[in-house]
């Protein structure tokens, strides 16, 4: 079996690298580096009930690897405890104890603060804080490391990788697919893997599949200076999710986390959106932000009901899909990779992800349809 990967982001490595044990993988991306949009601008914080709920068991079934990376790909941890802060303001008690109540419930380490606990684990808090949700093992992520793993991966399997190759089309016709690329090369296979990211939607065009209604939306972040002592300081986000901040190294790395609707494109920091981080933020705490050291955005790439979207068209069930990953994409790679490679070899899910309770009816294209 011939198989093509489209997009060479952490989806479609995260695919390509489990395909490569059983057939002749060809990864390609119309960048010339692997990884340049979404995947190389990540926040890097892993939450285990971070994004709509058909996806947290994606998180949970993708924490083998990264707990414990195989050590002919993985030289280093690729975690490390962060924590991260959830917090409140008065007035929104109740939300805080019902998202509490809620991550508990999941089985992840989780601890509803009040003021004078939130003030031990991040000082840089003012007094409209009142209270905050404290997930203990929230963790940052080597998003370079994970990433390069599967590349290794790959390569070590005999997989394809190929930069700077963007795809014009493709026919699918009697069982085989027949597809064309921006340099004029083709290939012939059996099955196409769009893990494009924003582009996906494009690319189903270019193959003459329906898309699924993939909207981008523009991510914001930035740095800034970062306070002496502030190393250990968990990641904070309110609770309305219009601001974020973490340390990253002798830096904060802060965002307005701003859901912009664009077009597939690189994406660029607006200064009105940074400048509404830094209100947001100082109104939160007392950093009093003032400059900003370098700032850039990304996409974050949405169907209608934030799920994912993984498998094979019900039209054309040659061709899979792997795209929607929003916010989520790194923390659930390992698992939605393979999940997405078995279903394009076997048609089935794999034993260890459904006893991690991964249900793949909630991320199949056909509830799209």
């Amino acid at each position: 079996m011939r198989i093509l990967v489209v997009g060479g982001g952490i989806a479609g490595v995260t695919a390509a690298a489990p395909l490569a044990n059983t057939t002749h993988v060809t990864l390609v991306e119309k960048e010339p580096t692997l990884a340049f949009h979404t995947t190389g601008r990540s926040a890097a914080l892993l939450f285990d009930t971070y994004g709509v709920r058909p996806l947290w068991a994606l998180t949970r079934a993708s924490r083998h690897f990264f707990d414990d990376p195989p050590a002919d790909v993985v030289d280093h941890p690729l975690l490390s405890r962060r924590g991260a802060l959830t917090i409140g303001y008065s007035g929104q008690e109740q939300r805080l104890d019902a998202v509490y109540t809620q991550t508990a419930a999941t089985g992840v380490d989780v601890a509803r603060l009040g003021r004078t606990d939130v003030l031990d684990v991040c000082p840089a808090l003012g007094p409209s804080v009142v209270g905050a949700v404290f997930e203990r093992d929230a963790a940052d992520m080597d998003v370079s490391g994970i990433h390069q793993a599967f590349v290794r991966r790959l390569s070590q399997r005999g997989g394809e990788v190929r930069t700077g190759t963007a795809l014009a089309g493709a026919v699918h016709r009697n069982g085989s697919w027949t597809v064309t690329f921006s340099d004029n090369s083709t290939w012939h296979g059996d099955v196409i893997v769009n893990a494009a990211g924003a582009w996906g939607d494009v690319v189903a065009s270019l193959c003459s599949v329906e898309p699924v209604g993939l909207v981008p939306h523009r991510r914001t972040a930035f740095m800034t200076s970062a306070p002496e002592g502030s190393e250990q300081w968990p990641l904070v986000v309110d609770l309305e999710h219009s601001f974020y901040f973490k340390p990253d190294g002798v830096q904060l790395l802060c965002s307005p986390a701003d859901e912009t609707p664009e077009d597939p494109m690189d994406s660029k920091a607006q200064e009105i959106d940074v400048a509404l981080a830094i209100e947001r933020i100082n109104e939160a705490t007392n950093l009093e932000i003032r400059h900003v050291r370098s700032a850039w955005a990304g996409q974050r790439t949405f169907v209608a009901d934030r799920s994912m979207v993984i498998g094979p068209d019900p039209t054309c069930p040659s061709f899979i899909w792997l795209v929607g990953q929003g916010g989520t994409g790194i923390q659930t790679a390992p698992a939605a990779g393979e999940l997405a490679a078995s279903l394009a070899t076997n048609g089935a899910v794999p034993a260890h992800l459904e006893e991690a309770g991964v249900d793949p009816a909630p991320l199949s294209p056909s509830r799209l349809r």
